[in-house]
């Protein structure tokens, strides 16, 4: 299985699985190593594929987990956290099922959260894109574009 490979590594592995995200193959060559930039993506959500599309249109080929494969642990959600500057309710989809099971509301508390996320990887706001100290949500998928500057 792979986890971590850039996008066209994973599309030759399993190219009927990941062809009908429809993402253009770029002819230039890639500006930004694969190293740099990483996005927690998951394929059969639109958003995730819009930016890793764009994230490829702008040359970059980043290094590509499906994090529903290989869920982060709390200790990898925490440094996601850090990079993104905010608190554990962005990270957070709070229209899931799960979120209501595992007992989260408006009060959580990060660790409450962080720890849901673990147990329940749906959960994780998606897609995040990372690149050295820095990371954003892609929601809408544009905003992937402020780690190339």
């Amino acid at each position: 299985m792979i986890v971590n490979a850039p996008y066209s590594a994973l599309q030759r592995r399993f190219s009927p699985a990941v062809n009908y995200c429809n993402l253009r193959r770029l002819a230039q060559p890639v500006e930004c190593c694969m190293s740099e930039l990483t996005i927690y993506h998951n394929p059969r959500c639109s958003k995730s594929r819009d930016a890793l599309a764009l994230l490829e249109e702008n040359g970059v080929s980043p290094e590509v987990v499906l994090y529903l494969e290989t869920p982060p642990d709390a200790a990898r959600l925490r440094s996601l956290l850090t990079r993104l500057g905010g608190s554990a309710a962005d990270l957070v989809r709070r229209n899931e099922q799960e979120y209501l099971s595992a007992g989260l509301g408006d009060e959580s508390s990060d660790a409450e959260i962080i720890a849901a996320i673990v147990k329940h990887p749906r959960l994780l706001q998606r897609p995040i894109v990372v690149r050295g100290d820095r990371a954003v949500i892609g929601r809408p998928p544009e905003n992937v574009l402020d780690l190339l500057n």
